[in-house]
């Protein structure tokens, strides 16, 4: 199989692809926030557009994965294990995973949000936006966790991006009850299956804050052994 260039990355070390990889996954979460403008301002064209976008990064980051899956050595002379990082690369696509779903999903009904729940649904979308950003800031401290042998003041730095990335966690499940409510006193005057899309489109949503958190879960639990 050829060496693709982001393979060429790896060098003495699989780390650079996992935070090109955890780049990639942020870049399309990213990609809901301009999604959700069209979208409320019922750019269908547009928003169309933009899903081939999210869906592209998407796979992009499925190809990476798939090649540092392929190619990650055996043999890793490293303070963490294998397995470790198998696993941190398997949660960070996760999050890029549930993005393209929910891009799919508003797309392909054309799905409509009542005015009243918008802006507490974007500034939810937003908050779930920063969970994937702290994620991607606390990954791209690999390369100087392995710098320091996962030992030192490093570690208590990447601590604290973990504790900030939870703070960010528990604001979205706040949120997120908030904005259930509010449906919830609009279900009469909306279709009931709407109804029952927006619900999971809001639960999805808070899924992307959620899988950022694993993705931090990960990293402290390499981090203790």
């Amino acid at each position: 199989m050829p060496i693709t260039p982001f393979l060429n990355m790896f060098g003495r070390s699989p780390i650079r692809p996992l935070e090109e990889h955890m780049a990639k996954v942020h870049a399309c979460v990213s990609q809901l926030e301009p999604f959700f403008q069209v979208v409320l301002a019922k750019d269908w064209d547009k928003v169309e557009e933009m899903q081939k976008e999210i869906a592209s990064l998407e796979n992009e980051a499925d190809d990476m994965k798939r090649d540092l899956r392929l190619h990650l050595p055996k043999g890793l002379f490293m303070p963490v294990s294998r397995s470790d990082l198998l696993e941190l690369l398997s949660v960070q696509d996760r999050l890029a995973n549930k993005a393209k779903d929910i891009a799919g999903i508003v797309t392909g009904r054309k799905m409509s949000f009542p005015d009243s729940i918008s802006v507490a649904f974007t500034l939810f979308l937003q908050r779930c936006v920063d969970a994937s950003r702290q994620a991607n800031t606390a990954i791209h401290e690999l390369d100087e966790l392995l710098e320091t042998g996962f030992s030192g003041s490093e570690v208590k730095l990447v601590d604290g991006m973990i504790a900030t990335l939870s703070g960010i966690e528990r604001d979205t499940d706040e949120m997120q009850i908030e904005l259930r409510n509010h449906l919830f006193q609009l279900e009469d005057q909306i279709p009931a299956v709407d109804v029952m899309f927006l619900y999971e489109i809001i639960e999805w949503t808070g899924d992307l804050a959620n899988r950022a958190q694993d993705v931090g879960d990960r990293l402290q639990i390499m981090l203790a052994r």
